[in-house]
């Protein structure tokens, strides 16, 4: 395959970072962003010209445009958007504020459709493209305590699926990447973030991080080999599987799924009532 051109938010750590330097390894150029500009220097030590480091708040719109639009010009085309930032809410429904939330999906959601929309025009003049995303086996099932940014995984999910279908005429590829449980830097203080607390969940939530301490968990470095075959195939998979859990994990819960939707079906066609 020839040599694809990047643009890579959250490069600073965890897959970002990994994927950043496979990339780069294998002789791709990648334009590599990240919040705080010295956690990325040294790639153009050791990469030269291959790689763009820019600092970049996917919050910030206006920052976003010039980023991606710099990026672009500064290689002549981008191959690849891979939209990587992002971090976790921890606290219950009933714990979170809004403004906890509203943050959650600023970094989130909104981040990423801003690097997207700023994106699309130039992939489209250049002929093609392919977007990616770094969703979440989460973007199908939940967990209690995390469910808020289970939810923005949901909401990442669906606006990428909608995003593959408008864009395919224009040549442009989408796929929504979907890690399982990896030894990165996610749950660290840097990737997390916690609402306040209140005394009657404080068990419940002792005894969940307790049950996440005994997942098994990938190693990052193994995915970059699986994300170049889905980059460089001809017809890329809408959604893809990181490890070697998520599919017996999924495939249960929708099993479960169909099971109640179809245990109730009757009462559920009833309500159709009469067509003209």
């Amino acid at each position: 395959m020839g040599t694809k051109t990047w643009l890579i938010t959250g490069a600073s750590r965890g897959f970002g970072r990994v994927w950043t330097d496979a990339a780069l390894k294998r002789g791709d150029k990648v334009a590599a962003t990240a919040r705080n500009l010295t956690s990325i220097a040294g790639l153009k030590e050791k990469y030269g010209e291959n790689v763009l480091t820019l600092q970049l708040d996917v919050t910030n719109s206006e920052q976003v445009k010039t980023v991606v639009a710099q990026a672009h010009a500064h290689f002549g085309r981008l191959d690849i958007v891979l939209n990587n930032a992002g971090y976790s809410l921890v606290g219950t429904i009933e714990e979170a504020s809004a403004g906890d939330v509203r943050a959650l999906y600023e970094t989130n959601i909104f981040g990423p459709l801003q690097i997207i929309q700023a994106a699309l025009p130039l992939l489209r003049k250049q002929g093609g493209g392919h977007i990616l995303g770094t969703s979440s086996a989460l973007g199908h099932v939940v967990m209690p305590v995390i469910g808020y940014y289970c939810s923005s995984k949901w909401a990442f999910e669906a606006i990428h699926e909608s995003l593959a279908a408008e864009v395919k005429p224009f040549g442009i590829k989408v796929t929504i990447i979907e890690p399982g449980a990896y030894a990165t830097e996610f749950g660290s203080q840097e990737s997390l973030k916690f609402a306040a607390g209140l005394d009657i969940y404080t068990d419940f939530k002792a005894q969940f991080v307790g049950g996440l301490r005994n997942l098994e968990r990938g190693d990052p470095n193994a995915t970059a080999e699986a994300l170049f075959k889905v980059v460089d195939a001809e017809h890329p998979p809408l959604r893809f599987f990181l490890g070697s859990h998520n599919l017996s994990a999924v495939r249960a819960a929708y099993a479960e799924r169909l099971a109640t939707w179809e245990e109730w079906q009757s009462i559920s066609a009833s309500a159709q009532g009469q067509t003209k």
